[in-house]
Parts: C-alpha cells; sequence; structure tokens
C-alpha cells in the first residue's frame, strides 16, 4: 500500500454502516449484467466457477447461481456479506462469500470461467489500485474467460463534466442522515486507458445507462 492510499477499511465502515438499507435499495440484477450471463451461456453451453466481485446483497451472485455457475461473492463490507448471506438463505441459492479487497484478490491464478465486477472499481481511491485491481481480475480469470467490468461514467445526466474526477456521493438514510462515499468517476477514454494499461485484453467497451462498461479477457498469449 501507497502512502498516499487509504485502507479498505475506510470504505468497509461506510458500507457497513449502510448496508441495511442499502442492500433493500438493490433487489434486481442490472439488465447489462444478465446479457452478459446470457452471452456466456451461449458461448460456453454452461458456466463453470464464477466471482462476484464487490457482490454487495448478493443479487447478481444469485443471477450467476441461477445460470448454474459454482460463485463465489466477495466484498469488503462484512454488513453486506451479512445480507448476502441472508439473501442465498431466503432465495436457496449457493454461494461462497469471502470478505476482502478488490485490488487485492485472494485467489489463485486462472480460478474463475466469469467475473462479474460493477459499480466497485470507482471506490477504489487510486489510479494505482484501480489498475491493480483491474489486472488482478486478469490474473485470476481461466483461459478463455471472461469478466464484466462497470464504473461511474461521466455519461451520466447527474454529472456536468467531460473528464473524469474525484467526488463524494452521499447515500441518505432512513431519518435523513447522509453518509459520504468516494467515487472516481471516469470519462470513457480514461476508463479505456486504465484497462489498456492494466493486465487484461479488452474485448469490449461501451456506455450504457451512464456506466463504462467492458468485456475482458485473461492477457493476450495466455491460452
Amino acid at each position: 500500500m501507497t502512502a498516499d492510499e487509504p485502507a479498505a477499511e475506510d470504505l468497509q465502515g461506510v458500507y457497513d454502516r449502510i448496508a441495511d438499507h442499502f442492500a433493500k435499495t438493490r433487489e434486481y440484477a442490472w439488465p447489462e449484467v444478465e446479457s452478459f450471463i446470457s452471452d456466456e451461456v451461449d458461448r460456453c453451453d454452461s458456466l463453470e466457477r464464477a466471482l462476484d466481485l464487490g457482490c454487495g446483497n448478493g443479487r447478481h451472485a444469485q443471477a450467476l447461481a441461477e445460470a448454474g455457475a459454482d460463485v463465489v461473492g466477495l466484498d469488503v463490507s462484512r454488513g453486506l456479506l451479512n445480507e448476502a448471506r441472508e439473501r442465498s438463505t431466503e432465495r436457496e441459492f449457493a454461494v461462497d462469500l469471502i470478505h476482502g479487497d478488490a485490488s487485492r484478490l485472494p485467489f489463485l491464478n486462472d480460478e474463475f470461467s466469469q467475473i462479474v465486477y460493477v459499480a466497485t472499481l470507482h471506490h477504489l481511491r487510486t489510479r494505482e489500485a484501480r489498475r491493480r485491481s483491474l489486472s488482478a481480475v486478469g490474473r485470476v480469470l481461466a483461459p478463455g474467460g471472461r469478466g464484466l467490468v462497470s464504473a461511474w461514467s461521466t455519461a451520466h445526466n447527474r454529472f456536468d463534466a467531460e473528464e473524469g474526477f474525484d467526488t463524494t456521493v452521499d447515500w441518505t438514510l432512513p431519518g435523513g442522515k447522509q453518509v459520504g462515499r468516494y467515487y472516481h468517476i471516469y470519462d470513457p477514454a480514461e476508463f479505456r486507458a486504465d484497462l489498456e494499461a492494466a493486465s487484461v485484453e479488452v474485448v469490449d467497451c461501451r456506455v450504457s445507462s451512464g456506466n463504462c462498461y467492458a468485456v475482458v479477457a485473461p492477457p493476450a498469449g495466455v491460452l
């Protein structure tokens, strides 16, 4: 960890505090995630071992499990992991839940055939950490595997900017208390540049619903 890189516990504390309310507002899988999973089922016939990176309350882990994957969910917030555990019990889907940091994945090389990494990269406070996290995705993807990565974008209608920037986005709890969350808002060219600087191969890169999205594969030359 570099001297100017805040500890992951800062983010953990925020999401532990808002976990219950946050989870209640995150019922359904994003359409882009559903499309990615459907494309992967068509491409591979069946899903194998999948990672939901920044799994939150487990809504995307559920979508992966229902598509036939053996799913691992990782999140920095123990509160959100508890929400995911409750969801998996209530909805009767299997997921192995791990407490961890998205910039330092505690997994072996080539471990996952699919990775869903949405709405999490933008919480890492330094470009070094974000690129390290993207490279970790490439490391743990198995040969032939695919990952879906997303981050908030300047293309979102709530922002008026052309270049990427750092900001704080408040989460309002019942009763009106606001809790600030760090975000790096990517401009699309910057998002692509970080992907190209990391150890991943970019299969597709686009903007959808105000977010930057990319489908990535292991680095070129990894068969």
